[in-house]
């Protein structure tokens, strides 16, 4: 088989929500990962932290309320410390799992900012709802501070900005890194969303789709192969209904069709639709697959997922 330089987004099921459940996921991520590696192929890898990343805020605003003295960390902190966090469970995971086999490779994490507009419409119309459940008294303060919140069901949430990526700003240090050989962990959770002002970058009260932010790296990385891996082993027509059709291939124009008439949830299916497309729609040659991170070898082969092309 042809080797690639592939950009791998890893799902929650390949993390976990707690340290426990993180330590034990990883460890199996990083046979899948192994298993990919040891082919020949060149890894960029990213993830999602949601459960992470409100642990972190949950966890420094109970601090903050009883100790008076220390204050609470902006989302882009928050961010930031969940990289960290699941990127030293899963380098070490995944570079042990290599030794066992052999293969020395270095793997790194690289704590990835994301450079998105002000202007961005996003802003205007903030649509992602994150963090812990909050009382009414605690969404009231909220909203005092300026944020946006939403009833749920037992309380309510905070709303935020979703804008879209426009640049990586450690893309260089993550291709120089690649290109000598390194497995490199970027853009975790979408990466660190930030704005410039004044030639200074700033955080960004706002999360980035972390699909979107992968697509974006792998066109930034010039990729050959751009995988989602999720819990599914197929994209499917119709899912979890009696008409569930499991979908081989898909091109970008048919991946359209069937976003336009709902085929695909907003929230889980639809935004890794929308990178592929963005993906292979990009440059020619290019391709995407969905599947399940068990199933990662299996559909490198073609022996299952869902292949999306031009």
């Amino acid at each position: 088989m042809e080797k690639k330089k592939i950009v791998v987004a890893l799902g929650r099921k390949a993390l976990g929500k707690t340290l426990p459940e993180q330590q034990k996921a990883v460890a199996q991520t990083a046979i899948a990962l192994a298993d990919l590696i040891e082919d020949g192929h060149q890894l960029i890898i990213t993830h999602s932290n949601g459960p992470q990343v409100g642990m972190i805020d949950a966890a420094i605003r109970d601090f903050s309320k009883r100790n008076a003295e220390y204050t609470v960390a902006p989302l882009a902190i928050c961010d930031a410390m969940s990289q960290g966090y699941i990127g030293y469970d899963l380098q070490n995971s995944l570079r042990g799992e290599l030794l066992k086999r052999g293969i020395v490779r270095p793997v790194c994490t690289i704590i990835t900012q994301v450079q998105v507009d002000p202007y961005d419409d996003a802003f205007f119309e903030p649509t992602k709802v994150i963090g812990r459940l909050l009382t009414k008294e605690q969404a009231d303060m909220e909203v005092e501070k300026g944020n946006v919140v939403v009833a749920v069901e037992g309380g309510f949430k905070k709303i935020v900005a979703a804008p879209k990526p426009l640049d990586i700003v450690e893309i260089d240090s993550i291709k120089t890194l690649a290109n000598a050989g390194h497995v490199v962990i970027a853009c975790g959770g979408g990466g660190i969303p930030v704005m410039e002002q004044n030639h200074l970058l700033k955080g960004a009260s706002a999360v980035i789709e972390k699909d979107i932010a992968a697509a974006k790296l792998a066109h930034m990385v010039n990729a050959d192969l751009f995988m989602i891996l999720t819990n599914v082993d197929k994209v499917c027509m119709n899912y979890d209904t009696k008409d569930e059709e499991p979908l081989d291939t898909l091109s970008c124009s048919q991946a359209v069709k069937l976003s336009a008439e709902n085929q695909f949830s907003e929230g889980t299916m639809l935004p890794k639709i929308q990178a592929c497309v963005d993906f292979v729609s990009s440059k020619e040659e290019r391709k995407a697959i969905i599947t399940s991170l068990s199933k990662a070898k299996d559909a490198l082969h073609g022996r299952t997922g869902t292949i999306i092309t031009k």
